[in-house]
């Protein structure tokens, strides 16, 4: 098992290694959106420490979303989505608190838009070289 993991580990590194800018941020969205499931099951399990550990994850996730936000290029776009990340953040918080899965399904779904507008932009951004 213990081969597993590390096999998994280093197929994840590589794998993000080998990506451009676009296909990171989809990654990370990815892993949101993964984790927080995964959290529901747990929630579900009663498993709440590794419901937290899961959702603590997802927080430092979105966090490393904002950072990719470049306020140079598009100031409003990138003042909204920080807001957005800031209220996702607050909410898994609260869920996490509240062992509440309303809540995760609330910002899955936020998350879920957003990446889906990410995932719709990428082959204008490959076809004008942005990546």
């Amino acid at each position: 098992m213990n081969a597993l993991h590390q096999y998994q580990a280093v197929n994840t590194q590589t794998s993000v290694i080998d990506v451009d800018r676009h296909r990171l941020i989809q990654l990370l969205y990815d892993g949101a959106l993964e984790r927080i499931n995964m959290a529901k099951a747990r929630i579900t399990a009663k498993d709440y420490e590794g419901k937290n550990r899961l959702i603590n994850k997802s927080i430092e996730i979105v966090g490393g979303l904002r950072s990719f936000l470049d306020v140079e290029k598009g100031q409003e776009l990138a003042g909204n989505l920080s807001a957005l990340y800031e209220y996702i953040e607050y909410r898994l918080f609260e869920a996490n608190v509240k062992n509440d899965v309303e809540i995760l399904e609330e910002v899955s779904g936020h998350l879920r838009k957003v990446k889906e507008a990410w995932d719709g932009i990428r082959s204008e951004v490959l076809e004008k070289g942005l990546v």
